[in-house]
């Protein structure tokens, strides 16, 4: 068990360092939409040759002539890419920092809910008093991790700060169900991998679509006049992804939709202080305070409640 939480804190790692590896990749798509496009499709090119080597029956007719096709052979792509359509929306409207506490706080109690009623397929956990305390615990140590002084938020508080925060619960949502349902993709394919690849193949292709509606041009500049000339690098940000998809359908039936979503929220928020403390990835030095420390800690409170209660 001790390995499946590593494994979780681990590729939840990987998520800072592909989104500032997709940042860099937008720098010269000029669209951030397109960005994400490319880092998909790499996805998906990458577990399309998995599969070939690894499942190269899921590609005969005899395997999709078995297949149930329903909703999650379409919604958890779909999912993936409201979630990040909606932090584009949210993010010049609420702010980096409390765009990440109202995400995170939909995912948080999406899980729970989803664990609580056995929905999509999940197994049904009890909700307990210990539980309840787990969530208060998370979302207080959230808000340490992402503290906003007042004084820059004083001035929203207006119907429209208020809509934006309770749309931003609704994205928010999105990562639990998609990792419920691809989870259950994988057990009616008996295939993780292929049920990574159906996500990101439909992923990709709605991407791709918005980026014709949004962006009508497919070019890519190859110099950038801060960062230079165009790096292979900038284009592993969907292996990343992928590996931290893979990762989820696998552990969702052993920890559950809520542990998985905050399991990887931990890595996310540790790897986000390390790049942040040493000026990773050229992003500026924001040094480790003890308020971080402590967020960090009343997370880790949270999550052995949730998991021990």
């Amino acid at each position: 068990m001790i390995f499946l939480y590593l494994l979780g804190i681990f590729v939840g790692m990987l998520l800072p360092i592909q989104t500032s590896v997709n940042s860099r990749l937008s720098q010269f798509t000029r669209s951030s939409f397109y960005a994400s496009t490319i880092s998909f499709a790499v996805g998906t090119l990458c577990l399309l040759i998995l599969n070939l080597i690894i499942n190269p029956h899921v590609f005969t007719t005899s395997f999709f002539s078995g297949q149930t096709f329903n909703y999650t052979w379409f919604v958890g792509g779909l999912l993936g890419v409201i979630f990040l359509t909606g932090n584009l929306l949210l993010l010049p409207r609420l702010g980096a920092a409390l765009t990440v506490v109202i995400t995170v706080t939909g995912q948080i109690l999406m899980g729970v809910v989803i664990d609580t009623f056995g929905l999509f397929g999940a197994s049904q956990q009890q909700f307990t008093f210990f539980k309840a305390i787990g969530i208060i615990f998370l979302i207080f140590g959230i808000l340490l991790m992402n503290y906003v002084p007042n004084r820059k938020i004083h001035h929203k508080t207006n119907s429209n700060f208020i809509l934006w925060l309770a749309i931003g619960l609704v994205f928010g949502s999105a990562p639990p169900i998609q990792t419920t349902i691809n989870s259950a993709l994988a057990q009616q394919t008996h295939s993780s991998i292929f049920a990574s690849l159906v996500s990101f193949t439909i992923g990709t292709t709605a991407l791709f679509i918005l980026t014709l509606l949004f962006n009508r041009t497919l070019k890519i500049r190859i110099t950038h006049d801060v960062l230079g000339r165009i790096k292979p690098v900038y284009f592993i940000g969907g292996m990343l992804g992928m590996a931290f998809v893979t990762a989820n359908i696998i552990l969702m039936p052993f920890l559950g939709a809520a542990l998985t979503t905050i399991v990887a929220m931990l890595g996310q928020m540790i790897m986000g202080i390390i790049i942040d403390h040493f000026g990773l990835m050229g992003s500026p030095k924001n040094k480790i305070t003890a308020r971080k420390v402590c967020g960090l800690i009343c997370i880790a409170i949270g999550i052995i409640l949730l998991r021990l209660f």
